[in-house]
């Protein structure tokens, strides 16, 4: 409740939601919003100003950023409990976020297969994590080793879910194939008046 509350009051601000497109002038299937850093989608570069209206960025949030991690946190725990790996780090390199890039789904929305790699080259040659939180509608999430959608796994990311992809996960193709309309939690909708699709977060550390 408190992200949707957060991401609703900084995207109607300066430097808040907007529809991107790609250079040939195509438009995404979202609405996006960058924190932290912004990022342009026609020139795959990050900067502190936005292209298109020249608007900064808006800082994260502190809650968000422990959000953060905190999830890492507790992959690291797992990741110890069911390898009784020691250190970690080697698997999923600790990352302080800052970054964020918030996406709202509408029902008919779609993100092909890409990789997240404009980030700096000593981040992606660390493997240092995406952090993705999942809120309203489910989504089908496509990942793989291919930009291939054919080949590519699947599997449904509901309201409250995280996902984190580091180490040697890093670069692994990803989208989101469908949203699943009506499937978010009632309770979630009550509290927050969430139009319907899906928002999501990814964060990340240049």
């Amino acid at each position: 409740v408190e992200i949707v509350k957060t991401c609703r009051s900084l995207g109607l601000g300066p430097g808040g939601f907007y529809q991107p497109g790609y250079a040939g002038g195509a438009k995404l299937r979202l609405k996006m919003m960058c924190l932290g850093m912004d990022w342009d989608p026609q020139t795959r570069k990050y900067g502190y100003k936005r292209a298109i209206d020249g608007c900064k960025a808006p800082s994260i949030p502190h809650y968000f950023s422990n959000l953060v991690i905190r999830a890492i946190q507790e992959a690291h725990n797992l990741i110890n409990q069911e390898s009784g790996i020691s250190y970690v780090e080697d698997i999923l390199p600790s990352m302080t976020p800052d970054i964020c890039i918030a996406n709202f789904y509408e029902t008919s929305g779609r993100l092909g297969l890409h990789q997240d790699r404009d980030e700096s080259r000593e981040s992606l040659r660390k493997g240092l994590p995406v952090v993705s939180f999942s809120i309203g509608d489910s989504a089908e999430f496509l990942y793989g080793d291919q930009r291939n959608v054919e080949k590519a796994e699947s599997v449904f990311l509901e309201s409250g879910d995280v996902l984190i992809f580091g180490g040697e996960s890093r670069h692994v193709y990803h989208g989101v194939s469908s949203i699943i309309p009506n499937s978010a939690p009632e309770e979630l909708l009550r509290d927050t008046c969430l139009c319907p699709g899906r928002l999501n977060l990814t964060f990340r550390q240049y």
